[in-house]
C-alpha cells in the first residue's frame, strides 16, 4: 500500500458490515477480507483501533420497538453482540498473523479484557490491532457515539466510518438517482442537513474534539488502506467551511 498519511486510526465497522447483504451473523468470506485489508494497514506501520457493531446479530432499538423487552435490556444484548463480533474478528486477524486484543466495556472477562485507556494505547504502540467492543457500556447510546469517544480518548488522527455507500449522499441513492455523493462537509452541515450518516452525539463529539470523519464504501476491497494513505475516497467531514 502506499505510504500511510494517518500514524493512529479508529475504524468503525457495522455489524452489518461483517454479514451478506440483508443478511444476518457472519459470512466468513466479508470477514475474511475485512481482516485482510485491516492487516495490511497494521503491517504497514499504522496503529489500528476498531469499534464493531452487533446490527449482525441484534439491533436494539429496533428489538425493543417490537415491545419485547425494554430499552435498556436490547441495548445491553446488542452490547454482547459487538462482543461476538468482536471475538470472531480477533481470530481472523491472528489466523493472518495480526497480533489482536479484544477489549470490552462491559466485563467479561473469560474472553476479553476491559477496556482500560492506557493499556489500549500501549497496545497499539506495539503494533497490535485493538477491537473495542461493547460500545461505551451503557445503554441509550449508539456504536457510532462510541467510534467518535474512542477517536477522542485515544487520540487518533481520524476516523474512518465504514459503510455500504461510498460516502455521504444528499439523499438515499437507493431511492433517489438525482442524489449526490459529497466529497467534503463541515460538521456544521452534517447536523443542519440531518444528514445520516452517522448519529447526532457522535458528529457533536467528532466536532468539539476536532477529529476528521472519513466516510466510506467498505465492500469495495483496499478502501480501508486507501484511506489510511489519504486517498480522496469517499466523503471528508472537518469543522472547515461547507464543501
Amino acid at each position: 500500500m502506499a505510504q500511510p498519511r494517518y500514524h493512529r486510526i479508529l475504524l468503525k465497522i457495522s455489524g452489518e458490515g461483517l454479514c451478506r447483504e440483508a443478511g444476518f451473523g457472519l459470512d466468513m468470506p466479508q470477514l475474511e477480507s475485512i481482516a485482510e485489508q485491516i492487516a495490511q494497514v497494521a503491517r504497514s506501520g499504522v496503529q489500528v483501533a476498531v469499534v464493531i457493531g452487533g446490527g449482525n446479530f441484534v439491533r436494539g432499538q429496533a428489538l425493543a420497538a417490537a415491545g419485547h423487552v425494554q430499552r435498556a435490556t436490547a441495548d445491553y444484548m446488542g452490547m454482547l453482540a459487538t462482543v461476538i463480533n468482536a471475538m470472531a474478528l480477533q481470530d481472523t486477524l491472528e489466523n493472518l498473523g495480526q497480533p489482536t486484543r479484544v477489549a470490552s466495556a462491559l466485563t467479561v472477562l473469560q474472553v476479553c479484557e476491559p477496556f482500560i485507556r492506557r493499556k489500549v494505547i500501549r497496545h497499539l504502540e506495539k503494533g497490535r490491532v485493538a477491537v473495542l467492543a461493547a460500545g461505551v457500556g451503557n445503554p441509550f447510546f449508539t456504536t457510532d457515539t462510541c467510534a467518535a469517544l474512542r477517536a477522542t480518548e485515544l487520540q487518533a488522527q481520524v476516523l474512518l466510518k465504514a459503510t455500504k455507500v461510498d460516502g455521504v449522499y444528499s439523499g438515499d441513492p437507493r431511492k433517489d438517482p438525482e442524489a449526490r455523493c459529497f466529497d467534503k462537509l463541515s460538521y456544521r452541515q452534517v447536523i443542519r442537513d440531518n444528514l445520516r450518516v452517522m448519529d447526532m452525539t457522535a458528529i457533536s463529539l467528532a466536532m468539539e474534539s476536532n477529529i476528521p470523519i472519513v466516510v466510506f464504501n467498505l465492500k469495495t476491497k483496499g478502501n480501508i488502506a486507501r484511506v489510511a494513505a489519504g486517498e480522496p475516497i469517499g466523503t471528508l467531514i472537518t469543522g472547515e467551511a461547507d464543501g
